[in-house]
């Protein structure tokens, strides 16, 4: 399930990732999605451990501190079982629950999260980039840009949800 690019930066792997609110629904015709729990079990922004399942597959993540649009990022995918224990008995709670659609716009990959719950109303899309310089076209439903909004931030979500702004 990674998405997108992860990019070996002096030994270390980097997830170049720019992020944009949604506006309208015009490009939910032309996506797929699949439902997507996840739980963190830390959320110190040096060193965030995330727990996802979706569907038949699971990942342990472990992402680094946020620096512009990068930070270090390593997955590994656990059994399901492994990740729905987790979930249930050691991740905070409550969880973060969205649906993640994925579609081609100009020959770019963009993943769409509609979230659910607490953060119901929040539709973010992210790309991933090769390098934070990477040109890139806007597609007409892409909003404002997030990426230096740590609110938006899923770990952040966790703790401060989109309903309680």
């Amino acid at each position: 399930m990674k998405r997108g690019f992860i990019v070996n930066i002096n030994g270390m792997q980097t997830e170049i990732e720019r992020k944009f609110l949604v506006a309208g629904n015009d490009w939910k015709s032309q996506a797929d999605g699949r439902r997507i729990r996840q739980g963190y079990l830390s959320v110190d922004p040096a060193r965030n451990v995330r727990v996802r399942l979706a569907g038949e597959h699971a990942w342990l993540t472990l992402k680094g501190t946020t620096t512009g649009v990068s930070r270090a990022e390593y997955e590994y995918p656990i059994p399901p079982g492994d990740a729905e224990k987790l979930l249930e008995t050691m991740c905070l709670q409550p969880l973060i629950d969205k649906t993640r659609y994925t579609l081609c716009d100009a020959g770019q990959r963009w993943e769409i999260d509609e979230f659910h719950g607490a953060n119901a109303g929040l539709v973010i899309a992210e790309i991933e980039l090769e390098n934070e310089d990477q040109a890139f076209d806007r597609p007409a439903w892409l909003g404002a840009e997030v990426s230096d909004d740590p609110r938006y931030y899923n770990a952040n979500l966790l703790r401060h949800p989109f309903r309680d702004w």
